[in-house]
């Protein structure tokens, strides 16, 4: 009996939890690093990777900002956040969550105990922890995100600042 699981026709890359997809993308990742580390510089490889994956945040949030067919707000936010703690990625301690502002704690990260797990927790905030403030900016740039302190850095927890940005009278 083989383990390799299947995917079904007609399933969508969003029916796939983020925390297998980080995965999938880490394991790829790690051999491009691999390859402009050996080519010019680990520098550079880093530049890269990060460049790549802030990319694709903004264009996720921007697919999902377009699903919604309007400008979303901190409470969209909110609704959408079970995509990122799907199959208990992540275990958070909300604090506050309004349309104007949402704050909470990460307590335990398993994004951040997959990449040390794969040899990959020098990147992981690369990875992962970079594409939060950049999936704002495609999902909506009028929320701020203030971050002083990530697990994947060896803090005890994360501490998630959104707010909406003030708008100009």
């Amino acid at each position: 009996m083989s383990a390799t699981k299947t995917i079904p026709d007609g399933m969508e890359i969003n029916d796939i939890p983020i925390l297998l997809r980080r995965k999938i993308e880490a394991m790829i990742l790690k051999h491009v690093l691999d390859v402009i580390t050996e080519r010019t510089s680990r520098e550079e490889g880093e530049a890269v990777i990060g460049e790549t994956c802030s990319r694709s945040a903004i264009e996720q949030g921007q697919q999902l900002a377009e699903a919604l067919g309007r400008a979303p707000d901190l409470t969209d936010f909110a609704e959408i956040q079970p995509n990122w703690t799907r199959e208990d990625a992540l275990q958070i301690e909300m604090l506050e969550a309004t349309e104007e502002k949402m704050d909470f704690n990460v307590t335990r990260c398993r994004y951040s105990e997959m990449y040390k797990e794969m040899g990959l927790g020098d990147i992981g905030h690369l990875l992962s922890c970079n594409r939060d403030g950049d999936f704002c900016i495609g999902y909506n740039p009028e929320i701020d995100l203030t971050r002083t302190q990530t697990i994947m850095k060896g803090a005890s927890h994360c501490d998630f600042r959104y707010r909406m940005k003030k708008k100009e009278a």
